[in-house]
């Protein structure tokens, strides 16, 4: 995969972070060159899971070829937002559609470890790495 910075577009933004922790979710399309994409900001977690899954269904729909989800600026990951990931997984293999996952390390990526997603999606630390 090929990665081409370009702008991004804002998907949805929402308020969210449950008892009024005032953290938001916001979802951003990305252009990769050869690869679909979006990029996430923000808490990825039970009161933010529809809306990034509204936002995944969307982008994937769109697209065609592989599809990368930067997870870079995701500050927190819990097991709904585990489950968006592997959901938009499932919906992509349905047309033998590649999901990769852009996740530098720290808590969000030591999550996706713990979890085995690391054995069904490729982990990229960067965008740079796509190249490779």
């Amino acid at each position: 995969m090929s990665a081409v910075r370009s702008p991004a577009r804002s998907m949805v933004s929402k308020e969210g972070g449950g008892a009024g922790r005032g953290c938001g979710l916001e979802v951003l399309e990305l252009d990769l060159g050869e690869a679909a994409g979006v990029a996430v900001r923000g808490e990825l977690e039970l009161a933010t899971a529809p809306e990034l899954s509204a936002a995944l269904d969307e982008a994937i729909r769109a697209t065609e070829g592989p599809f990368v989800i930067d997870l870079s600026n995701v500050g927190f990951l819990d097991s709904s937002g585990i489950a968006c990931l592997m959901r938009a997984r499932a919906l992509l293999g349905r047309d033998d559609r590649v999901l990769g996952l852009i996740c530098p390390p720290g808590s969000t990526r030591r999550a996706l470890e713990i979890t085995g997603v690391d054995e069904l999606v490729a982990l990229y630390g960067t965008r740079d790495e796509l190249d490779a």
